[in-house]
């Protein structure tokens, strides 16, 4: 499918209403159709994975072909290059978090990326580092517990961080790194409980929502093993 009969097609999808509700959400809608991200999904599965036309479509500007882009690209072909070129075009949450959450974090790089990105001064640089910790978080099952302890400094250093966009990140990333196992799960609430000592609003919020979340029942039942579950419900032991 060509460059034009896709911005075409994505263009008849969208609507003012649609801009407008995008607006609301705190998303870029400057160059944007107004598109939902369900329609956006439809038309790529009549597309195949295509390196070149990600490319292109990325390099249109339009906010609904980006995200498309992130949805058709192939991770095997993507380069650092790239990726430092994509993210110095980011300007809205919803591009920055649909190209790490369906793409970058699918690449040989996406660890080194997430700790450099998170040194950068740009809001939504910053925010891709923090976010890239949070899909690897979810994404990477083969991942090692150590894999993410390197990136509790990055966490606590950057919790200062007033931005909207970038403390959100921030707290997404302590909440989903906490929530893979027990032993993260005290890891991550004891940072969160030493940012919370932080003197500045962003950390104290950035700790207490993590808390909040972390040390929840809901959170913890998700993580006893079945087995645990079975010795807990059947004989009362203690396994928290």
């Amino acid at each position: 499918m060509q460059v034009n009969k896709i911005l075409s097609k994505l263009k008849s999808m969208g609507s003012q209403r649609n801009r407008e509700g995008m607006a609301r959400f705190g998303i870029n809608v400057k160059n944007a159709y107004g598109t939902s991200v369900v329609n956006i999904r439809k038309l790529k599965k009549s597309i195949k994975r295509n390196h070149e036309l990600a490319d292109k479509l990325w390099k249109t500007g339009n906010h609904e072909a980006r995200m498309l882009a992130a949805f058709i690209d192939e991770p095997d072909k993507v380069t650092e290059k790239q990726m430092d070129s994509w993210v110095k075009d980011f300007d809205s949450w919803d591009i920055c978090d649909q190209c790490c959450s369906n793409l970058f974090d699918k690449t040989p790089f996406a660890y080194k990326k997430a700790v450099e990105w998170t040194g950068k001064k740009e809001e939504f640089v910053r925010r891709a580092g923090f976010t890239m910790m949070a899909v690897l978080a979810v994404h990477d099952k083969e991942a090692k517990d150590s894999d993410f302890y390197k990136f509790f400094p990055l966490i606590k250093k950057y919790s200062t961080d007033e931005r909207n966009f970038v403390r959100k990140a921030i707290n997404w990333a302590l909440r989903q790194i906490g929530k893979r196992n027990k032993a993260l799960n005290r890891k991550a609430i004891k940072l969160a409980k030493e940012i919370q000592k932080i003197d500045s609003k962003s950390a104290r919020w950035i700790a207490n929502d993590a808390i909040r979340e972390l040390e929840s029942d809901a959170v913890k039942k998700k993580m006893i093993t079945p087995i645990k579950l079975c010795l807990n419900i059947c004989f009362g032991y203690s396994i928290w």
